[in-house]
């Protein structure tokens, strides 16, 4: 760490590292509190999304294991789509730097309205675990569904937790347990781009730590505190997070045409 760093931004990464890595840890959407605090830094828009990375595979790692402990997770079926959505995402994360990730944002927009819609109306989903084993033709589907998320996330990223937990919550999982689950795909996503940005050199390295390990403490509190308090939690916060993301992207959308 370099002797002239300002304690100021110090304090600025941990504080808004552990926040989003609290909320990040339960239902995604920590980009939206991590990315400005980055870019407040005066990195770049690609370098803060890089740095981001970083810690968010420090703090997404994290939630992984505290999940997996708690037996909140359906590791035999989730751990075949780890190297399919590592794979996507790094294809992703690889395309960003050809193209404009804006072009992403009204389908993004769509998407995260209609799963903010489709959760407060129908009010009892995921309350049970209603999962049976997919057939061939579904999980195939769902493969699919899960590489696009990936392959999202590396490209653009904001609302991919909601995304994956979404799609966990459409074959029956209950809620606690799709994010458990979807927290397992969302490292696999994150560590793709991450071995991507790292070949792209954009990431910095001093600010990702500082707020990777702000990430390690904030996930750790904030799946614990999921886990205690139970579905009905998981799926408020997941409703109030998704509202958010859809908020502020709006805006950002709109802002800048």
């Amino acid at each position: 760490m370099p002797f002239d760093l300002d304690l100021s931004i110090v304090v600025l990464l941990f504080l808004f590292g552990f926040l989003a890595a609290f909320i990040d840890s339960v239902v995604g959407g920590g980009g939206l509190i991590a990315l400005p605090a980055l870019l407040f830094t005066g990195l770049s828009p690609s370098a803060a999304v890089a740095t981001n990375k970083l810690a968010g595979t420090m703090g997404s790692l994290t939630s992984t294991i505290t999940f997996y402990k708690s037996g909140k997770m359906d590791l035999k079926t989730i751990a075949k789509l780890f190297p399919i959505v590592f794979i996507a995402s790094m294809i992703g994360a690889w395309i960003v730097h050809l193209m404009d990730p804006d072009l992403l944002k009204p389908l993004m927009l769509i998407m995260l309205a209609l799963v903010a819609v489709y959760t407060v109306f129908k009010k009892d989903w995921g309350s049970i675990s209603t999962y049976k084993k997919l057939t061939r033709k579904k999980f195939i589907g769902f493969i699919f569904l899960v590489s696009i998320i990936g392959f999202y996330d590396g490209f653009l990223g904001p609302g991919t937790g909601s995304f994956l937990i979404f799609a966990f919550l459409l074959i029956g999982f209950d809620f606690l347990k799709a994010a458990g689950n979807a927290k397992f795909l969302n490292f696999a996503s994150n560590i793709g781009a991450l071995v991507m940005f790292l070949m792209l050199g954009q990431i910095n390295f001093v600010y990702g730590f500082i707020m990777g390990v702000a990430q390690i403490i904030g996930a750790i509190v904030g799946s614990k505190f999921a886990i205690q308090r139970g579905t009905n939690y998981v799926r408020l916060l997941f409703i109030v997070v998704t509202i958010l993301l859809l908020t502020k992207n709006t805006y950002d959308y709109f802002s800048q045409l």
